[in-house]
């Protein structure tokens, strides 16, 4: 283990890793080795992991939403997801704490990166959402929400916010 051996988890990220989330050694160690199994160079690219998505969502379109779920996971910026980011995006959506789930939540909605989310950002990430819905489920949605612009109306009103991102006058 360690850095002996080319290709090894690295004890510094192992130990990150390890305070980081709940998972314990023998599960990164065993995550690790599927990892590289998987992506030999070490790296998930935006187009493998929208294929993996696609895997998932068969018979609907997820690339949209794929595309968002990466941007959130790609904390360095640099167009893939290393092991790291893996384990800790994993961590995050399935395991974390809700305020670490909240952040994610927030980092998947703030598309433009600028730290706030609009309106737009809101329904740019339900249409996305929408598209990975088969048709003949999004025709038993409530009428209220049966669309991404009413399902985006409805969240952003449920939130008082007005058009431009500002609280709803009282």
């Amino acid at each position: 283990m360690g850095n002996a051996k080319s290709g090894a988890l690295s004890k510094e990220i192992l130990e990150d890793l390890k305070t980081s989330t709940r998972y314990s050694e023998e599960e990164l160690c065993r995550w690790y080795d599927s990892f590289q199994k998987q992506c030999p160079d070490g790296r998930i690219s935006r187009a493998e992991f929208e294929k993996i998505y696609g895997n998932f969502f068969p018979n609907s379109d997820p690339q949209g939403y794929a595309r968002h779920v990466f941007r959130s996971f790609d904390t360095n910026d640099d167009g893939t997801l290393d092991f790291r980011e893996y384990i800790i995006a994993l961590h995050l959506t399935s395991s974390g704490k809700t305020h670490l789930k909240l952040e994610w939540a927030f980092s998947l909605f703030d598309v433009d990166r600028n730290g706030e989310i609009s309106k737009s950002e809101v329904l740019e990430i339900i249409t996305a959402i929408f598209r990975m819905i088969p048709p003949e489920e999004q025709k038993s949605l409530p009428e209220d929400e049966n669309s991404p612009q009413k399902r985006a109306d409805k969240l952003w009103a449920y939130f008082k916010k007005g058009e431009n991102g500002g609280e709803t006058p009282k």
